[in-house]
């Protein structure tokens, strides 16, 4: 978009080549042109916003939000398309990957860092992060392994190992905006709804690392390159950005609370202050050549759970209402934008099978990842926590493909020779249109199907259970007979997670809040209204 102003501003000011100036159109017809743009861009977010109110006041669960917008933008876009628009007023349209990732995806990633419920989040923290790192990375390997053997034989488009891995990376990407939103309406049960949205927010930054690795491996040209050096490579991308985001966010806590700005004449610097905090990460860790993405989220991790509790209570609302506000108009623009650019790029329809098989390897990459991952984690849970064959199913549904991964396959269609981006990018576009449209539509049919929302759902355990909900219990009440060796490592996992409850409690809280509250007050059974996506977009709710 601010390409598109620089490109009309420089052919305004431009000379002939002979010197006299070229014919161009009267100095108002650029600012007519843009106004045009921006107005089309306000109306389809204005109708947006009201279909997705009709669509949820109506619980018509067949179209969600997500896929209204999409939708529109598809709609828009191809009427724009196939009239006689100008191009000047197409151009204000065009999806910009350094756009989207440097102002439409930072707000919507801390908003989910920063709505995290603590409780049902960090009580599922192990299984989180299991489905998301190791699940992510399976689910790339899987997929990508899948397309480069399906070339060899012939099944579709052939692409070199490092691009199909690439690929693979990109589409693993998952992004449950529609199912997050159906999960709030139907009232879905609160660890499932954690599964899912914390999967979804840690998943995207895993799918960028590891997109951004494939590509480095690929431009250093070094097909025998060691893989531990990728690994160590990795891990130092996704290492550092956490350990920056970290950073930042208890510097804003220790500022916050030594400054003295909770005062009355001060609320504007306070806050400020406070929204300016996670765009300063996202840029150091851009600038030290880390993930943006993960810094920003570990970012809204901590000042949710530290920095806040510094803040005014003028500030606390304002902060609050402003990150909703801004993350709902960013994931409502983004879908709008991606079905408009969709219906106005060039896309190479002539590999068909590549979109055909892709499709169904995503379909038995997702498995791989979340039944593997869930085998493991019940592996280590007791009997009342694991988690049920219905969640796992509801999870594997759950692996829409959105902005993100269109994002990637986007920013492909540069890293990439000619024909491949391309071929990867129409892939990708279809598999996006696919699963959010039609999965997204179905999402409440399944979960009813699956019994998992409803008031079986609803009915909490103990303290002693740390807020998991009955229904696991009576669904998977087994006998809790093991090996002495699995006993050992319950035991081992309960005062690892007992020791950092006690350590953030006992240190971390009284050293960067001016209060000594417990955070984790509020309802552990409450899903966070406030929260989006979601990775995603990574989220309509």
């Amino acid at each position: 978009m601010m390409e598109a102003n620089a490109t009309v501003a420089v052919a305004v000011a431009a000379p002939s080549i002979g010197g006299s100036p070229e014919v161009v159109s009267p100095p108002g017809k650029e600012q007519q042109v843009a106004g045009a743009g921006i107005l089309l861009q306000i109306s389809m977010l204005v109708l947006a916003f009201v279909l997705g109110h009709l669509l949820r006041r109506h619980k018509f669960y067949y179209l969600p939000e997500a896929s209204a917008s999409l939708l529109i933008g598809l709609l828009v876009g191809a009427l724009a398309n196939i009239s006689n628009t100008e191009t000047s007023i197409r151009g204000w349209f065009n999806f910009h990957e350094e756009f989207f990732f440097l102002f439409l995806l930072p707000p919507i990633i801390f908003q989910s860092g920063f709505s995290l419920a603590p409780k049902p989040f960090f009580s599922n923290f192990g299984a989180i992060i299991t489905f998301a790192i190791l699940g992510t990375f399976i689910a790339s390997i899987v997929t990508g392994i899948l397309v480069y053997l399906g070339g060899l034989v012939f099944l579709m488009y052939r692409l070199p190992l490092v691009e199909c891995l690439m690929f693979g990376a990109l589409i693993s990407a998952t992004d449950p905006v529609t199912v997050l939103s159906i999960f709030q309406e139907l009232g879905t049960d609160v660890n499932l709804y954690a599964l899912v949205f914390g999967e979804s927010v840690l998943n995207d930054a895993m799918a960028i690392s590891l997109y951004r690795t494939m590509s480095s491996v690929r431009s250093n040209d070094s097909p025998g390159q060691n893989f531990f050096l990728v690994v160590l490579r990795f891990l130092e991308t996704f290492v550092g950005s956490m350990t920056s985001g970290v950073g930042v966010g208890f510097v804003s806590a220790l500022l916050f609370k030594y400054a003295g700005l909770d005062v009355e004449n001060l609320h504007n610097l306070e806050s400020c202050l406070f929204v300016l905090f996670p765009y300063f990460s996202y840029m150091l860790a851009e600038g030290l050549g880390l993930s943006g993405i993960v810094s920003i989220l570990f970012t809204g991790i901590i000042m949710k759970h530290y920095t806040f509790s510094n803040l005014s209570e003028k500030s606390q609302n304002f902060a609050a209402a402003f990150f909703h506000l801004l993350s709902s108009l960013a994931e409502t623009f983004v879908f709008i934008y991606m079905g408009f650019d969709i219906a106005m790029e060039q896309h190479s329809w002539s590999h068909v099978g590549f979109i055909f098989f892709s499709i169904l390897f995503i379909v038995v990459a997702r498995a791989a990842n979340v039944f593997s991952c869930a085998y493991l984690v019940n592996l280590v849970r007791p009997a009342h926590r694991q988690i049920p064959v219905q969640h796992q199913k509801a999870l594997w549904y759950s692996g829409l493909r959105g902005a993100m991964a269109f994002a990637l396959a986007l920013q492909s269609v540069h890293d990439l020779p000619e024909g491949h981006g391309q071929t990867i990018f129409t892939a990708t576009t279809a598999i996006v249109v696919l699963t959010v449209l039609l999965i997204g539509g179905s999402t409440g049919t399944m979960l009813e199907a699956l019994n998992v929302v409803g008031d079986s759902c609803n009915h909490p355990l103990e303290e002693k259970m740390e807020g998991n909900n009955g229904n696991i219990e009576l669904l998977y009440d087994e006998g809790t007979s093991s090996g002495s060796k699995l006993k050992m490592k319950l035991k081992e996992f309960h005062e690892s997670t007992a020791s950092f409850t006690a350590l953030d409690r006992n240190y971390l809280t009284p050293i960067f809040t001016s209060q000594n509250d417990d955070h984790d007050d509020e309802d552990p059974d409450e899903v966070p209204q406030n929260s989006r996506r979601s990775r995603g977009f990574r989220d309509h709710g």
